[in-house]
C-alpha cells in the first residue's frame, strides 16, 4: 500500500539519523569557539545563498537564454560567458551585504573591491573566488563550479590587494560548489573536510559526508592531453609510465569537477606548464590555493612543480601556477618523474 510523502521529522526517523543542514553545522562549529562573534558564520551563509541562486540560474539557463558568450573579455583575456557575469554579480551582492567582509576579489575583476574600509567585528575577512569555473561546459550541460578562499584582513595595510596576497597556508577556510547532477558544497575550515548536497525540495544543503579522506592511491589521472606535445619532459615521462601501468584518463574540463572526482575516488589532477602558459594556467589565489587546502585537509598532496602550493608567496593577485593535486601516492608518482 502506497504511503503519502514523509515530512522531514518522519524522514529523519526513517533514516535513523539527524538531518543536519550546513547552517546548523556551521553554528555547531561556532559554539566550539566561545569568543566567536558570528561574523564568519554569516560569511559562510552568504556563500551558501549564492550557491543556491547560481544553481537555480544554471538549471534554467537554456530556458532563459543565458548560455553562450558575451562580446567582452575578463581581466584574464578570456571571453566571458553570460553566466560568468551572473555568478560574479550574485557573489558580489551576497558578500557585499555581510558585516565583516572587508575585501572581495574575483577572478573576473582586475582589482579587489573594498567593501568596508573599517569592517565591523574584531576579525574582518577577505573573500576571494572564481565565480564559475569551467563555464565553457555550460553549453553542453557539463559540470561547472564555484571556488572560494577566505583570509583574515590585514588591517595594517591600506591597499586592498596587499591584504589579499597571503600564502595559501594562511587561509582560514576554503571550499567549492559543484553544479552537476546535484549541487554539492565541499567545505574546510582547517579542521577536516565536510560535504553537503542541496535538497531543492526544502532549499537546504544537507550534510552527507564528514571528515572526508581522499584514497591514498587511485589509478586515474586527469589532465588535458591535447596539450601533451608542449608539456615539459617530466610530465610526458609520467604519462608514458601511467599508461604502461594501466592508468585510466578522466578529464571533465572543469577543475571543480575533476578535483571532486579525485577527492572521492582517488587519483591525480595536474595542469603542467605549456608553451602557451609557461608559468601554468590556473590561478594561484582563486583556484590552486583553495583546492590545495581542501585536498591536504583530506590527506592528499598539492604541489606546483616540486613546491608545495600552500607555501608559495604570491606576488600578484592574478598569478598563474602549475598544479599537481590528489592522492598522496599518485602525486608522488608525478613528482618523481619531474
Amino acid at each position: 500500500m502506497n504511503q503519502g510523502p514523509l515530512d522531514l521529522e518522519q524522514l529523519a526517523h526513517t533514516r535513523g539519523d539527524n538531518l543536519t543542514t550546513i547552517q546548523s553545522h556551521i553554528l555547531a562549529e561556532e559554539r566550539k569557539h566561545p569568543g566567536a562573534s558570528g561574523t564568519f558564520s554569516w560569511i559562510l551563509s552568504a556563500l551558501t545563498l549564492s550557491a543556491k541562486v547560481i544553481s537555480a540560474k544554471i538549471r534554467r539557463a537554456r530556458i532563459y537564454d543565458v548560455l553562450g558568450a558575451l562580446d567582452s573579455e575578463n581581466v584574464q583575456g578570456e571571453t566571458q560567458q553570460k553566466l560568468d557575469v551572473i555568478a560574479n554579480e550574485t557573489l558580489l551582492r551576497c558578500l557585499g551585504s555581510r558585516a565583516g567582509v572587508a575585501v572581495v576579489a574575483s577572478e573576473e575583476n582586475e582589482e579587489p573591491l573594498i567593501i568596508q574600509r573599517n569592517a565591523e567585528g574584531d576579525r574582518p575577512y577577505v573573500v576571494l573566488f572564481d565565480p564559475l569555473d569551467g563555464s565553457s561546459n555550460l553549453d553542453v550541460c557539463g559540470g561547472v563550479g564555484t571556488i572560494f578562499s577566505i583570509l583574515r584582513h590585514d588591517r595594517r595595510t591600506t591597499k586592498a590587494e596587499d591584504s589579499c596576497l597571503q600564502p595559501g597556508k594562511s587561509q582560514i577556510a576554503a571550499g567549492y560548489i559543484l553544479y552537476g547532477s546535484s549541487t554539492v558544497f565541499v567545505l574546510t575550515t582547517g579542521n577536516g573536510v565536510n560535504m553537503f548536497v542541496l535538497d531543492p525540495s526544502i532549499g537546504a544543503f544537507l550534510l552527507v559526508g564528514e571528515n572526508l579522506m581522499i584514497p591514498r592511491k587511485g589509478k586515474t589521472y586527469s589532465v588535458n592531453e591535447g596539450n601533451r606535445a608542449t608539456f615539459p619532459d617530466g610530465y610526458q615521462r609520467y604519462l608514458d609510465w601511467a599508461q604502461a601501468n594501466d592508468y585510466s584518463s578522466r578529464y571533465a574540463g572543469a577543475m571543480v569537477a575533476d578535483i571532486h572526482r579525485t577527492l572521492l575516488k582517488g587519483g591525480v589532477f595536474f595542469y603542467p606548464p605549456t608553451k602557451k602558459a609557461p608559468e601554468g594556467k590556473l590561478r594561484l589565489m582563486y583556484e590552486a590555493n583553495p583546492m590545495a587546502l581542501i585536498v591536504e585537509q583530506a590527506g592528499g598532496k598539492a604541489f606546483a612543480g616540486k613546491d608545495r602550493i600552500l607555501d608559495i608567496a604570491p606576488k600578484t593577485l592574478h598569478q598563474r601556477t602549475s598544479v599537481v593535486i590528489g592522492s598522496a601516492d599518485e602525486v608522488d608518482h608525478v613528482l618523481r618523474h619531474l
